[in-house]
């Protein structure tokens, strides 16, 4: 705790409030922010410029998310993934409209309700064995556009990478945009970890949006290296109604936008993106090599990212928990989940699997 001499001094203690060699397998979002990420916001910060998105960053930041995602594309930086995903899925939908996702998408078991609560959204949910929507599963939704007694299905939602570390191919999600748009819908992709599933795939990200005709996608920035912002980008301004009024009325529009926008400029303008999103995938390779030497532990679905998902003894994982940070993802069935970062190193994942060994011999 800081002096309160040195505080009403003009003084503080400079010394952390935490130790910063200690790394867990929690989630993305605990690691700290990329040197080069902080380098530019301190590049961004001298001087006066226009508030609520008129100034030079975000402007520049329009240039480079094309760049990226054609040449139409637009970017509407927000403060976090969920107020991206509600404003995304508002601008797509009418006050009767629906949207179709996967039983565990984000949008429907980590957000608190708010698509719900803050969109007037109704999510239709479709059970799936692996993440992934296909034309057959949200079939199981598409229907009633005529029944005023049921909200209008108007929107699928994907994510890139899933709640479950799975990745759709180019193909897959084209197949899934041409099928919603043949009944009439839009496609929404929540793209918080889209930097990993482009590393993985070995694609650049226009491959499987504006290139198959994703229609507004929510790009993720804080689990791959920032600060804190996301961006709503829309690639056909045609799908969308009011973006600026709904950023606004969602609580998301920055006064100082340049912060948020600098950041995502330094992620995209260049390659720290992919390299960001590289080593945390080769990290979460190097964790699940490790894991299957371990007996009686389980890998459950296909690493393809930057998560593994396990299965274990639910004793073992309580005292690992108290050596490495890690979060259930089913504690009734001892599923877990270990999630690597940018800043993952291979000496914590080879001290996490030595410490799983060594907390399995014991059980």
């Amino acid at each position: 705790m800081a002096d309160p001499q040195a505080v009403t001094s003009g003084k503080t203690d400079a010394r952390p409030h935490h130790d910063p060699a200690v790394r867990g397998f929690a989630s993305d979002n605990y690691a700290g922010a990329h040197p080069e990420i902080l380098a530019a916001l301190a590049l961004a910060n001298g001087g006066h410029q226009v508030a609520y998105g008129e100034d030079d960053y975000t402007e520049h930041l329009q240039r480079v998310m094309r760049s990226h995602f054609g040449p139409i594309a637009e970017a509407f930086p927000v403060f976090n993934g969920t107020g991206a995903n509600v404003t995304a899925l508002q601008a797509l939908t009418d006050r009767w409209g629906a949207v179709i996702c996967a039983e565990t998408a984000h949008i429907n078991v980590d957000e608190g309700g708010a698509p719900e609560r803050m969109g007037g959204l109704k999510l239709l949910t479709v059970p799936t064995p692996d993440g992934k929507l296909t034309p057959e599963l949200i079939d199981r939704q598409a229907y009633g556009w005529d029944d005023e007694h049921r909200a209008m299905p108007q929107v699928v939602s994907l994510a890139q990478n899933t709640e479950l570390g799975t990745l759709y191919t180019p193909e897959e999600i084209r197949a899934i945009v041409e099928h919603a748009h043949g009944l009439g819908m839009k496609v929404h992709l929540d793209g918080a970890r889209i930097a990993n599933a482009a590393a993985a795939l070995d694609v650049p990200m226009r491959a499987f949006t504006n290139a198959v005709g994703v229609d507004v996608l929510s790009y993720g920035g804080t689990k791959n290296g920032m600060l804190f912002g996301e961006a709503v980008v829309v690639l056909d301004p045609d799908a969308v109604s009011h973006m600026k009024h709904l950023r606004k009325m969602s609580m998301q529009l920055a006064s100082k936008m340049r912060f948020v926008s600098v950041q995502l400029e330094a992620l995209l303008a260049k390659d720290l993106w992919l390299r960001n999103a590289r080593h945390s995938n080769a990290m979460a390779q190097r964790l699940a090599q490790g894991v299957r030497t371990v007996e009686g532990v389980e890998i459950l679905h296909p690493v393809q990212a930057n998560a593994v998902f396990a299965r274990l003894p639910h004793k073992v994982s309580l005292r690992l928990q108290q050596r490495f940070r890690f979060y259930f993802w089913d504690e009734a069935a001892g599923d877990v989940r270990w999630m690597c970062s940018f800043d993952t190193t291979e000496d914590d994942v080879d001290a996490f699997v030595l410490a799983l060994k060594e907390e399995m011999a014991h059980r």
